[in-house]
């Protein structure tokens, strides 16, 4: 599976900063799920999904309202939904998924950031076909095997669940999100220290020295841009 803990972690730390920027990447993403249908989350899949994940990052109530009701609004701005593959310093690759109502300028933005920052783009499937992509669940309070059981009570297969640092850890098919998240409700859980859809990588480099440095300005640049949604990596922090 690679990066498990680790990767963990990084999600803990992205939801404890609890970041304007945050809120604002989860607004435009609303607004898009809400305009792909119905701005009803129970009628619109999309759009469950992505309040339940911004649920897990605390977005303010003001921020969703505002995105589904520019939605209901019939607002004119279309996004187009983009992935970029790239190359860093020794061995370690990403994947950058961005929404953009200005294709241009985010191909431009995020080609600079790689190469002004000690990396390379590369063309599509160059660096996918090293990431799996898993629902991911971590939460306290259960212990991995009562969750395994509840979740085979439900007839749902998932494709690990372990304990570490004091969170049990769910991985999962991405089509199984909805439903491996209301097994877990169902059990008890009420909080979830990261709920997400992710690109995980199969295996992990580590970098040390300036490699690490160069990688992690990288990374910070990437995720900076407005444009931007998620960045993946096979590293090893």
């Amino acid at each position: 599976m690679g990066r498990k803990w680790n990767n963990i972690k990084e999600k803990k730390a992205q939801k404890d900063k609890n970041t304007s920027r945050i809120y604002a990447k989860f607004g435009k993403e609303i607004y898009v799920a809400a305009k792909s249908g119905e701005p009803d989350p129970e009628s619109n899949q999309a759009l469950k999904l992505v309040l339940e994940r911004a649920k897990t990052y605390s977005v303010p109530n003001h921020i969703i309202d505002r995105a589904i009701d520019k939605a209901k609004g019939g607002g004119d701005e279309n996004f187009d939904s983009l992935r970029y593959e790239g190359f860093g310093p020794s061995g370690s690759m990403l994947i950058v998924d961005a929404l953009t109502n200005n294709v241009n300028r985010t191909a431009s933005d995020v080609r600079a950031a790689f190469g002004k920052n000690g990396g390379n783009m590369g063309v599509s499937g160059s660096v996918a076909y090293m990431f799996d992509h898993t629902a991911t669940f971590a939460f306290e309070g259960y212990d991995a095997d009562t969750v395994l059981e509840q979740l085979m009570e439900q007839d749902i297969d998932v494709r690990d669940v372990i304990e570490e640092g004091g969170l049990t850890i769910v991985y999962a098919e991405p089509d199984q999100f909805a439903s491996v998240q209301q097994a877990l409700r169902d059990l008890g859980v009420q909080d979830f220290e990261v709920a997400e859809l992710e690109m995980l990588p199969q295996s992990e480099v580590e970098l040390s020295g300036d490699d690490l440095v160069t990688f992690e300005k990288l990374i910070d640049v990437l995720e900076d841009l407005e444009d931007v949604q998620h960045v993946f990596h096979n590293v090893s922090l």
